[in-house]
């Protein structure tokens, strides 16, 4: 009888609150759990501030950020770099090259992608995937070594092919401006095509096979199944990518264009980054390369957000 009215007493109330405080409970771990990562991060990153406070100070690396020997200097180093010559050179450069990439090297992936798609023989598919994509993994000094050997105007491999099959004149690819663009561009886009192929096979493996089945019967060929299901299947992605790198659009990579530029081509070689190396880092200025950095980090997320409020207008989901 006592057993029996214990058994009365838990009403759908009593057993509505205990769910509740459990999943209270759990939900206060959780949220610890991604609180106190995000809390190192932003104490350790981001409360200092140490980049973003030598851009506005006159920064002297014997006495600290904050002491009084680096006195607070407002936009003194913005207009410094916004009145060098230089730095609109570079800034035009990076733009250009960067414009380049994207209009070259985006569509590249997505066309080599689709015609590994299209591939019958499964074994020739997977060696092809294998060997364009073991160029991402050599860093660009090896790549500017391999241009240097095949492009040399004397003794390189294609300059050499070309006197001897055709009787053409030796071709300065690395010492020309508008040629040098090219080979900028082309070896950026066999060096970084296999990674992007990769993404895009793995967006076309997500489509519902049903969807070609349901074509085929329809009658549709190849032609018609790549343009009304495969492109749009993997357009989430595209758009996606797409994205990302209109927001890196101000923002290059170093290494690239230092090891494959000289001297002679720096009218169309010399880019932010190699700016910030030579100016900022070797003379010293470091308040001067913070805020050339901060500047290239603003105009990216301001192309990162207007790319993304587009994509938004024309029906697509976006980044956020």
């Amino acid at each position: 009888m006592k057993k029996y009215n214990n058994l009365k007493t838990i009403t759908p109330a009593l057993i509505l609150k205990r769910n509740l405080f459990s999943y209270l409970r759990r939900s206060w771990i959780i949220y610890l759990m991604l609180l106190l990562p995000m809390a190192f991060f932003i104490i350790f990153r981001y409360v200092p501030m140490t980049n973003i406070v030598i851009a506005f100070k006159d920064y002297n690396m014997f006495q600290g950020v904050w002491s009084e020997g680096s006195p607070w200097v407002g936009l003194k180093w913005f207009k410094q770099a916004f009145s060098r010559s230089d730095f609109w050179l570079a800034m035009r450069n990076t733009l250009t090259l960067n414009l380049l990439d994207l209009i070259v090297g985006f569509p590249a992936p997505i066309i080599l992608a689709l015609i590994l798609n299209e591939l019958i023989f499964k074994s020739f598919k997977k060696i092809t995937q294998t060997i364009i994509y073991l160029p991402h993994f050599l860093s660009w000094i090896i790549v500017s070594s391999i241009a240097t050997r095949l492009l040399a105007p004397t003794n390189g491999v294609i300059n050499i092919f070309l006197t001897d099959s055709f009787g053409i004149k030796p071709i300065d690819f690395l010492m020309d401006s508008k040629k040098w663009v090219m080979t900028y561009i082309l070896f950026g886009v066999w060096k970084e095509m296999g990674w992007g192929t990769i993404i895009y096979l793995a967006a076309i493996t997500g489509i519902n096979p049903e969807l070609y089945e349901a074509a085929e019967v329809d009658g549709a060929g190849r032609w018609r199944k790549l343009w009304h299901i495969t492109l749009p299947g993997i357009r989430p992605t595209i758009v996606v990518l797409l994205i990302m790198n209109i927001g890196r659009i101000l923002g290059i990579e170093f290494d690239r264009p230092y090891t494959m530029a000289n001297r002679v081509v720096r009218d169309v070689s010399d880019v932010l980054s190699t700016l910030v190396y030579r100016v900022g880092i070797l003379s010293n200025q470091f308040s001067l390369t913070a805020a050339i950095g901060l500047f290239q980090s603003v105009i990216c997320v301001i192309f990162l957000v207007m790319a993304n409020s587009f994509a938004k207008k024309f029906g697509e989901r976006g980044i956020w």
